[in-house]
């Protein structure tokens, strides 16, 4: 019988294969939706699906991409940004 706070829809259901040959249902957390891009809203690209718990535990070259606005705009939009700040446009 699960826990109550194990049939609430935070869990997922993962069948186990045992060494004993049975079938059995662990209960794990969910992963947490792809980071988006601040403009476009398209997903980022070496952006981590994890909870903030495993996140924290990290490198921080692993939790986001080692360039500027790295884990917050898309390599286009970043190098859409960049280039109008070169010319001196504003926003």
């Amino acid at each position: 019988m699960p826990k109550g706070r194990e049939k609430s829809g935070r869990f997922r259901k993962v069948f186990v294969k045992t060494p004993g040959g049975d079938t059995k249902v662990h209960l794990r957390e969910r992963k947490p939706s792809k980071a988006v891009c601040g403009t476009c809203k398209k997903p980022l690209l070496g952006v981590p699906r994890e909870r903030p718990a495993i996140l924290g535990k990290m490198p921080k070259t692993a939790r986001r991409p080692e360039r500027p606005y790295g884990g917050v705009l898309c390599s286009a939009c970043t190098r859409k940004l960049l280039q109008q700040k070169a010319r001196g446009e504003s926003q």
